[in-house]
């Protein structure tokens, strides 16, 4: 019995143990592209069409501005990953991402490949004050 467990144990808690570190290796980089990804997508959120604001007062994006400022900030983040795409239409971006990710114990692959998406949007901030929040009258 103690030769079985001697072989045994090894045989099922070594594979599980390297799945166990797998995943957490790549459950950081999953968190850690997705984060990179909405990160880009803000950024690229705010690059304005000036022009067409001056000329119509309506709100745009910049579509190459976007595409630029989103390929920095996600190569700044994550300098390994790689900008998928970045489509821009009207006030809405979205940033897609990949990256190879490297397996410490490689088991059954060495390299998987991770994806993140993210979308944000460009919104016209208050210009004034709510007149529903309640101000305190003193501060005592």
């Amino acid at each position: 019995m103690l030769a079985f467990f001697a072989v045994a144990l090894p045989a099922v808690l070594l594979p599980v143990a390297a799945y166990a570190v797998d995943a957490a290796v790549v459950s950081g980089q999953a968190a850690q592209l997705q984060s990179a990804a909405a990160q880009a997508a803000e950024v690229a959120a705010q690059q304005v069409d000036v022009a067409m604001l001056r000329s119509t007062g309506a709100l745009q994006l910049d579509r190459r501005a976007a595409q630029l400022a989103a390929s920095q900030t996600l190569v700044a983040e994550m300098p390994d990953a790689t900008v998928d795409e970045v489509a821009v239409g009207g006030v809405d971006v979205t940033v897609q991402a990949s990256e190879r990710v490297a397996l410490p114990v490689p088991l059954l692959t060495r390299n998987l490949v991770l994806h993140a998406r993210a979308v944000a949007r460009l919104i016209p901030g208050y210009d004034r004050p709510s007149s529903l929040l309640p101000l305190p009258t003193n501060s005592f």
